[in-house]
């Protein structure tokens, strides 16, 4: 019989044995990843960023390539502008998209508080070297915070191909030996070229600029395009497509990729202005956008999601989205006066401004949110929620504010069944913990939520309905 110890581990391990499974153990692979942009600077540029996931290079450190050991998921390996001298960093690919060393640690809502709290954390624990304390020991600035925790600030695609094990040890001796010094430069030496570089190592001349669609400035759509298209005419090579979802929570949603030419052309601030001032240079902006075909490039099309379970699986089809919706909505109806989900969400957010971040014993973050002289720890990993000393009546507030950002903020390309299905598993377990159909609104989010709506019930109504997974289409 094991302990309940024994039987966590159990239960971890398969599950890390399963995470990531998509990613081919049996053979090497280089994966294009195209970032969405977010931001400020997403919204004067719209070209995102770019980077290459290697499954079989992993890092020393975030100047050092060396080969993977057996169970290490491979390193992430992008260049950035203004992270010291450097030219490139390279960083594991859980912290890249996560900012924790592990999967079980990755919260089920983030705020950009926790968000900075995590990468600071494991700024110092692992990146001292790229990005050092300040001399009073506070946290630098700078664009460190892009090496890691991607996955909060927007959506990823990966456009992953073959490799062999010899290419990767050319290019782990081809980096090592080089100088890493930095000369980035938004138009000839970004991101993207970068990109470029690392997957023409493995296949010469597969991507290139295009001078049409993007005005000679490499982009990572035009690099997504190319592969894609280097990938049909090589049919023997194994390839896929993946979408890795930006994790749930008040951080701002990012937005579409666009190349150069379609930003210009699809951003009102741009092309408006040039039409006033010269109809024919508007007019030659819309024929190349046209005649390009770079707007009819979807990364999300034929794309596997990775799911929370760790595995890649179709997205979600809109009659079982909309049926998941319906119930929540159903759900959030009978506790508030208002039914929007948004009050709730939005009511989440100013609890999580106004608590404290700190780990549990295992690295998971937890919330300490203070009420009088109270103070409640409320795990916010799948595997803490329950084993703090928070409410469970909080916890369930939590996940109906998740649930609903992924119903109704998350296109249905980015959600699988397993995602909602986890998630819809979890709340059911935090509102029977409550002994109530529907769990009563902790004072804490009454408290948050007073300033913000007088509609909202001092606690849920009772429910006529139980809380039931919704029907779902045959497929």
């Amino acid at each position: 019989m094991l302990s309940g110890k024994q039987y966590r581990g159990w239960v971890f391990a398969v599950f890390a044995a399963a995470l990531f499974a998509f990613l081919p153990r049996a053979h090497a692979s280089a994966t294009l990843l195209l970032e969405e942009p977010y931001g400020k600077l997403g919204f004067f540029t719209g070209t995102g960023h770019a980077a290459v996931y290697l499954s079989n290079v992993c890092a020393e450190t975030p100047l050092v390539l060396r080969r993977c050991r057996p169970g290490e998921l491979g390193a992430v390996i992008s260049r950035y502008d203004g992270i010291g001298r450097y030219d490139w960093v390279a960083i594991p690919l859980i912290p890249y998209l996560y900012a924790v060393d592990r999967t079980q640690n990755v919260p089920l809502f983030a705020d950009a508080k926790l968000v900075a709290f995590l990468r600071d954390r494991y700024r110092r624990d692992h990146l001292e070297q790229v990005a050092p304390d300040l001399g009073d020991g506070e946290t630098p600035s700078g664009n460190w915070y892009e090496l890691v925790g991607s996955s909060y600030d927007r959506t990823i695609y990966g456009f992953e191909i073959e490799t062999t094990p010899a290419q990767d040890d050319a290019l782990i001796r081809k980096l090592n030996s080089l100088p890493n010094d930095s000369h980035f430069h938004t138009v000839y030496r970004n991101c993207a070229d970068f990109a470029r570089q690392i997957i023409n190592f493995y296949y010469p001349k597969a991507l290139h600029r295009s001078f049409f669609s993007d005005l000679g400035i490499s982009t990572p759509k035009q690099m997504a395009k190319m592969i894609v298209r280097y990938s049909d005419h090589h049919r023997q090579l194994r390839f896929s497509r993946t979408v890795f979802p930006q994790v749930p929570g008040s951080m701002p949603r990012s937005t579409v990729a666009h190349g150069v030419v379609e930003s210009f052309f699809k951003q009102k601030k741009y092309i408006v202005p040039s039409a006033l001032v010269s109809p024919v240079f508007a007019g030659c902006v819309a024929a190349a956008y046209v005649s390009s075909g770079t707007g009819r490039f979807n990364p999300a099309q034929s794309a596997l999601v990775l799911s929370a379970t760790g595995i890649t699986e179709r997205p979600l089809d809109r009659e079982d989205q909309l049926a998941y919706r319906r119930e929540l909505d159903h759900l959030l109806a009978d506790q508030w006066q208002n039914p929007s989900g948004a009050h709730l969400e939005r009511t989440w957010g100013q609890l999580q401004a106004k608590a404290t971040r700190d780990l549990d014993e295992n690295g998971r973050p937890v919330l300490l949110v203070h009420s009088g002289t109270e103070e409640l720890r409320l795990g916010l990993a799948p595997n803490n929620l329950f084993f703090s000393s928070s409410s469970s009546a909080l916890i369930a507030q939590m996940l109906e504010a998740r649930l609903y950002e992924e119903l109704h903020r998350t296109p249905r390309t980015h959600l699988t069944e397993a995602d909602i299905e986890r998630d819809w598993g979890l709340l059911e377990r935090a509102i029977a913990r409550t002994g109530n159909e529907t769990a009563p609104l902790h004072p804490v989010l009454r408290e948050a939520r007073a300033s913000d709506s007088p509609s909202l019930h001092s606690q849920f109504g009772s429910s006529t309905g139980r809380l039931s997974r919704p029907t779902r289409s045959i497929p």
